[in-house]
């Protein structure tokens, strides 16, 4: 499956537009991890606790934008948008949104 940002795959024509596929993951940042990432932005420093939980939740929405491509019949999908975003009452939540259009390449 090929997954690119751009509208087009060089050399290879568009033969059917499938439609647009999403793939979304929620992640919750537990207790710990906003406790030593506030330590860190006192300190200073990277969170690495943060990072890999974006790592992991744009992984889940990308395998899930991917698989849903799959069911219609595509064989690629074209301008891939990531969105990421906070949620809950506290913006305690991560969400992640990977969309693109599903297509069929010749």
């Amino acid at each position: 499956m090929i997954v690119t940002t751009t509208p087009s795959v060089e050399g290879q024509p568009v033969t059917d537009y499938l439609g647009i596929v999403s793939g979304e993951a929620i992640m919750g940042a537990n207790m710990f991890k906003d406790m030593f990432a506030g330590i860190r932005d006192i300190v200073g420093g990277r969170s690495g606790a943060y990072e890999e939980e974006l790592r992991r939740a744009k992984d889940i929405a990308m395998s899930e934008m991917t698989d849903n491509a799959r069911r219609l019949g595509a064989n690629a999908i074209l301008s891939v948008d990531l969105d990421y975003e906070t949620v809950g009452a506290n913006g305690s939540m991560l969400m992640v949104t990977a969309s693109g259009t599903a297509v069929k390449l010749g």
